[in-house]
């Protein structure tokens, strides 16, 4: 009896065995696959958020692409007018001899004597000469190009320049240079004068003959009428299309040390140039030029 429960305990002992052995050697098959199908969910997923990223990213490239950088002729073109500051187009209708208050850009300085100054200068809109403008020597030298001024005097004119008289000034923040506009296809027309005191240029145009002190056909004269000597006023004439104009090189801007002045001493007649200038008026059009080209 005892061996018989002997062999029943033997038998029973085996065939567990044998179950936890079959048991043991299923659950690594089944981590593998469950570990094969999250690769495989892994693997599918990862597709797709990599499209979403190829398709995103060239647009956001173009847009990059496409921006334009900020400069400052653009900051220039949002310029705003303070509180109380005339546009240009306000400036213009303004009376004469009534007070008016501009910001506006210096493009260059003419002369300084006595606490006065007079200069030329322009906003995105239209050109502004300013003067004898109270002004100090200290405060003369920080009217460089581009510096952003607001200006409070009188709308004046003399001789069909329009000006700004009896002024102060102020210094306030901001930049502006301005680029020369063409303006050769407007000589003899009216819309010249609306360009008044801008720097423009002008291109394409014939020295012609002068007229000095003994009667002689010259390329320029010192002073209008011949009578003066270098380092004064220089006056020459241009033509085009068969009308003749008088430009000057302002010895108080551009005297006799600059490239310009010694540029018109050296023309001839029939020589084709290419100026830039301010447009100023004097019984008409009379350009103050800052630079010339021949061509």
């Amino acid at each position: 009896m005892k061996k018989v429960v002997s062999l029943l305990l033997a038998l029973m002992l085996v065939l567990a065995c044998v179950g936890c052995g079959t048991k043991n050697e299923s659950a690594p098959a089944e981590d593998a696959a469950a570990n094969e199908q999250t690769d495989e969910g892994t693997e599918a997923a990862e597709p797709e958020a990599g499209a979403d990223e190829d398709v995103a990213q060239p647009e956001a490239d173009a847009e990059d692409e496409n921006a334009e950088p900020e400069t400052d002729a653009d900051t220039a073109a949002d310029d705003v007018k303070s509180e109380g500051v005339m546009t240009y187009d306000e400036y213009v209708a303004a009376e004469l001899d009534t007070e008016v208050v501009v910001e506006t850009y210096v493009q260059a300085k003419q002369s300084w004597w006595e606490d006065k100054a007079t200069v030329y200068s322009q906003d995105k809109d239209g050109g502004y000469f300013l003067y004898n403008m109270a002004c100090s020597e200290e405060d003369y030298e920080k009217l460089t190009p581009g510096t952003k001024i607001k200006v409070t005097g009188y709308k004046s004119e003399w001789s069909g320049e329009v000006e700004i008289i009896d002024a102060a000034f102020e210094i306030e923040e901001g930049n502006y240079v301005a680029e020369a506009q063409d303006v050769t296809a407007l000589l003899g027309k009216d819309e010249l004068i609306d360009h008044q005191n801008k720097f423009v240029t002008f291109k394409g145009m014939t020295v012609e003959a002068s007229k000095d002190a003994d009667g002689n056909d010259v390329a320029f004269l010192y002073n209008w009428d011949g009578s003066g000597q270098d380092g004064d006023d220089l006056y020459f004439n241009v033509s085009l299309d068969g009308s003749t104009y008088t430009f000057t090189v302002e010895s108080y801007l551009c005297d006799n040390t600059t490239d310009v002045y010694n540029a018109v001493k050296g023309l001839n007649i029939g020589d084709q140039v290419d100026m830039e200038g301010f447009l100023y008026w004097y019984e008409g059009v009379n350009p103050h030029i800052t630079s010339v080209t021949v061509k």
